[in-house]
């Protein structure tokens, strides 16, 4: 009789995991381990590339001494190698005297040489190549010269000119943020924006609450505005005044000035309560609901949808769901730096894999949700010489506190994940890729984003590590519809945010109609018109020419169809911590 086997324990498993997750930043150890043993196997499996890394080693060390020797004779020379484009950290005057010149010249080797390392390495599945990559220059980060006092010239310079006092302001510095973050404060202390006050302060009345959102309808200030309504549904991961920041910067406040009736959803920040909010809640208390408040507000009126990031994927789902069900209540959809093909969805995919998500649903399991700093973790790690390294050496080895703007208020506001929500798109849309492959299924049937033929407006950003540009455009490849896309300067937030007379922008776009036949994305970035300054008088032009001719502005709700106001604008859930 074979032997019964154990009891599986799975409170045991998670509380393991839990504790785990403390230590590593909530990464998954095993699909750590798993992508090492899979590159160093393969590595120690192939003798010529090993020898290939042997014969750069020791070829770039005789150039690097040779270089030194010069160098410290004297002798203008150029550099062995340049940083990447990107790279800031040695742009500094103080970079280019000796001794520091050598020092981040060989840094830069030694980083070449690790990258020579981990990739191209016969055998290494792709998963575990890019993950193995990106964890070494992780570690490297970590000894850059520029993050150590005695290695960094500015800082040297500074401490001698202060005689100290730089340090002693970053230790102070250092200490507040230990105490803050032991009490579970995001950031430094800041009452520079409060919302409601300074940021998301355009005016307008919440007309609708539900255990998931409350839906904004902002107060109109031109005499006529276009028939057709705009709804923004933005990303559950942030607040939504993001698009809301300061009057000067304000989508929703720039919008309403240009005649159109806007409504907004303001996603409530899950409790541990709300553990089991999943997708179809999502969808159905979020965008849905949002959409039948739209259309009770304006009655007899289609509705110019726009979501943001993973809100526009949302939107998407809800658009293919109305088009295979004959709801044709939707005038016009615009995605901004929104994903429906998540096969190339970037650095982020880095920390997306069943080891990892089980891992994940583990660590969420016990308080019902992602916590809001594991979130915020994981995109730092993504920009880690801009958003920690270059913080840390500027507050605690300089001692300059940074000083706050709206976006960076607004980015340290984050937010919660449920935990079904959470790990179902993870598991749907990152791993399983369902939504491109029409098995996503809404109502207990599989919609196609091939069902969308309304007109489309997508927004990608240069450099975007959180919805790479080209990952954005492969809509095109599902979508039967006219389709403009625009490409614009900046990141995931500074691209999206890029109000009228914002200096240095400039945008590509070109109009895809809906018979012309698909072009990649290099060559779209070739072809495509380039325009300086920012994309958003495009689509509020685009907007206008679909969005009927001006009329009087709509009631501020809808009283006679139970839509009364409930509380001046930006509401209640905007505020929950």
């Amino acid at each position: 009789m074979a032997a019964s086997r154990p009891a599986h324990k799975p409170g045991l498993d998670r509380a393991l995991h839990a504790a785990q997750a403390r230590a590593t930043g909530g990464l998954s150890p095993i699909a750590l381990a798993m992508a090492y043993l899979d590159w160093v196997g393969h590595l120690l499996n192939s003798p010529g590339k090993l020898a290939e890394l042997g014969e750069n080693a020791v070829v770039k060390g005789m150039e690097y001494a040779a270089w030194c020797t010069r160098r410290a004779a004297g002798e203008p020379v150029g550099n062995l190698i340049e940083p990447l484009a990107q790279d800031r950290r040695f742009g500094a005057r103080g970079w280019d005297e000796w001794p520091y010149h050598a020092l981040w010249q060989g840094f830069l080797l030694a980083e070449q040489w690790w990258h020579y390392a981990t990739t191209e390495v016969p055998g290494v599945t792709l998963h575990h190549h890019d993950l193995v990559s990106f964890a070494a220059r992780q570690w490297l980060d970590v000894f850059s010269p520029s993050n150590f006092a005695w290695t960094n010239p500015e800082v040297a310079a500074a401490t001698v000119r202060e005689r100290g006092a730089n340090l002693a302001r970053g230790a102070r510095f250092l200490a507040e943020d230990v105490q803050r973050s032991l009490g579970g404060a995001a950031g430094p202390p800041d009452d520079a924006f409060v919302v409601g006050r300074d940021v998301a302060v355009t005016p307008g009345k919440v007309v609708y609450r539900n255990r998931l959102i409350e839906v904004l309808q902002y107060t109109p200030t031109t005499a006529t505005v276009h028939r057709q309504p705009v709804l923004i549904v933005p990303a559950w991961i942030m607040k939504y005044y993001i698009l809301d920041l300061s009057p000067g910067n304000s989508l929703v406040r720039w919008l309403v000035e240009q005649g159109h009736t806007v409504f907004m959803i303001s996603w409530k920040n899950p409790q541990p309560e709300d553990r089991e909010l999943g997708m179809d809640d999502y969808l159905a208390d979020g965008v849905m609901a949002a959409l039948d408040v739209v259309t009770r507000v304006v009655p007899g009126e289609r509705v110019h949808a726009t979501g943001y990031c993973l809100g526009g994927t949302l939107l998407a789902i809800a658009a293919a769901a109305m088009a295979r069900d004959g709801d044709d209540r939707l005038a016009s959809m615009s995605l901004f730096a929104s994903q429906v093909d998540f096969t190339e969805a970037g650095e982020l995919k880095l920390f997306i894999d069943e080891s990892q998500v089980s891992f994940l649903e583990d660590v969420m399991w016990d308080r019902g949700y992602l916590a809001a700093d594991e979130m915020a973790g994981a995109f730092r790690l993504l920009r880690s010489n801009d958003l920690v390294w270059s913080r840390l050496v500027s507050e605690y080895l300089l001692g300059e506190r940074a000083h706050p703007n709206d976006l960076m208020a607004w980015n340290l506001d984050a937010t919660r994940m449920p935990y079904r929500m959470h790990a179902e798109y993870l598991r749907s849309l990152y791993l399983r890729n369902d939504l491109a492959g029409g098995r996503y299924r809404v109502g207990g049937r599989p919609v196609a984003i091939s069902d969308i033929h309304v007109p489309v407006f997508m927004v990608g950003t240069e450099t975007d590590h959180v919805a790479p540009w080209r990952s954005v455009y492969k809509a095109h490849m599902l979508m039967d519809t006219e389709i403009t896309f625009v490409l614009t300067s900046g990141g995931h937030n500074a691209g999206i945010v890029s109000e009228p007379g914002h200096p240095r922008r400039h945008y590509r776009i070109m109009h895809r109609r809906d018979e012309d036949l698909l072009i990649a994305a290099d060559e779209w970035l070739d072809k495509a018109t380039r325009r300086e300054g920012s994309w958003w008088p495009a689509w509020s032009e685009w907007l206008a020419a679909r969005g009927g001719e001006r009329v009087a502005p709509p009631s501020m709700g809808a009283p006679e169809r139970g839509l009364s106001p409930l509380a001046d604008a930006p509401g209640d859930h905007v505020r929950m911590r």
